[in-house]
């Protein structure tokens, strides 16, 4: 991968973490592949005391790029978003933009864990994953479909093993180890997706057996606490004075 096809195209002002996600990160891209970016940022401050609550997510498309404010993303990773949590659990070469107070949000990464929600939304998207599967029937479908379809089932063995470690283990490794095992399991639910349902009562059972290492719920208290820090930060000096006048 080129260093231009690694810039970012970032226009939302004080991004605070931001890094390449999807495929790429996992280790499955193909040529072709797209390069997806996910990334968070912070409201001026000021902007959440108005009327009107500023935006909370800016998506585009060229390049693909995903940026929640933080206290959305922080939402979405105490309730186990897969999609969310991977953030801050990248390899260090796959970060584009990393502040302080992004670094800070890495190292409390683990306060975000919680084993219900953990197993509930990677299990879940998994099923969700497996659904689509089986809403393709017997695999006599287009060659775009059996594309799509293969993506899938990677995307469901890739969310059951990740979120099993993170269930018993308390830490996510982003990428896989035997790509060429995801791509070969991809290519056989295409041809059968009934293929897929074994790993996923396989999964569904090992998450059962347990045990976990992760706590009931999820310590909000150092997140409360980051977010308080990002607020105080963006909070510019001449509003501070306008209150204290």
């Amino acid at each position: 991968m080129s260093r231009s096809e690694r810039r970012p195209t970032v226009t939302v002002p004080n991004v605070l973490l931001s890094g390449i996600v999807g495929s790429t990160a996992y280790g499955l891209a193909r040529p072709g592949s797209d390069i997806d970016r996910l990334g968070l940022f912070a409201a001026p401050t000021g902007e959440l005391h108005g009327l009107r609550r500023p935006k909370e997510s800016h998506v585009s498309t060229a390049p693909d790029h995903t940026l929640h404010e933080a206290a959305k993303w922080c939402r979405l990773a105490l309730g186990g978003n897969p999609t969310a949590m991977e953030l801050v659990w990248l390899p260090d070469d796959l970060y584009e933009v990393r502040t302080p107070l992004g670094d800070e949000l890495i190292g409390i990464r683990t306060a975000f864990l919680s084993a219900r929600r953990v197993r509930d939304a990677y299990l879940g998207y998994a099923t969700q994953q497996f659904r689509r599967l089986e809403a393709r029937g017997d695999g006599s479908f287009s060659a775009d479909t059996r594309k799509r379809t293969a993506k899938h089932a990677r995307h469901l063995k890739r969310l059951c093993g990740q979120g099993l470690e993170l269930y018993t283990t308390g830490r996510l490794t982003i990428r896989v180890e035997n790509p060429d095992e995801y791509h070969a399991f991809g290519e056989r639910v295409a041809a059968d997706p009934s293929a897929a349902l074994p790993l996923l009562r396989h999964y569904e059972a090992a998450f059962d057996a347990g045990p976990t290492a992760l706590p009931d719920e999820p310590d909000e208290a150092p997140v409360e606490a980051w977010l308080h820090r990002v607020r105080a930060h963006f909070y510019p000096e001449a509003a501070r004075s306008a209150v204290g006048a």
